[in-house]
């Protein structure tokens, strides 16, 4: 593995000298894992940001040391992810319809953001 430069996108092949882990392998765990879905230009380039490559690394843990076939990891990220929201906003304690409506700020965020970026295109 390589050390990964400050920046805002890498390509797919910098993430795999990176994490170790082969471009067509990194294609495959899009297809599986919802939480990882880079961006892609135009011409279908994929464009992973710092966080998406810091899920490629934990996708790896999850299924070559923790001993996790795709569906376990799959539901250990999701739960991750649930309680992550609910660590975040426990100390305010909010009910569970406001940590759901977190989520969908969340998500529009992501979405204004890969607006701005292909608006930028």
């Amino acid at each position: 593995m390589s050390e990964l430069p400050d920046k805002l996108y890498y390509s797919i092949s910098e993430v795999a000298q990176h994490t170790g882990i082969k471009p067509h392998v990194l294609r495959y765990w899009e297809q599986e894992f919802p939480s990882l879905r880079p961006k892609k230009n135009r011409a279908g380039n994929r464009s992973y940001r710092k966080r998406d490559v810091e899920e490629v690394l934990t996708i790896k843990r999850l299924l070559y040391e923790d001993g996790f076939k795709i569906d376990g990891a799959r539901k250990v990220l999701k739960e991750r992810r649930a309680g992550a929201d609910v660590e975040q906003l426990d100390f305010l304690g909010l009910p569970p319809e406001v940590v759901r409506r977190r989520n969908v700020a969340a998500i529009r965020k992501d979405m204004e953001e890969l607006l701005e970026y292909v608006r930028a295109l």
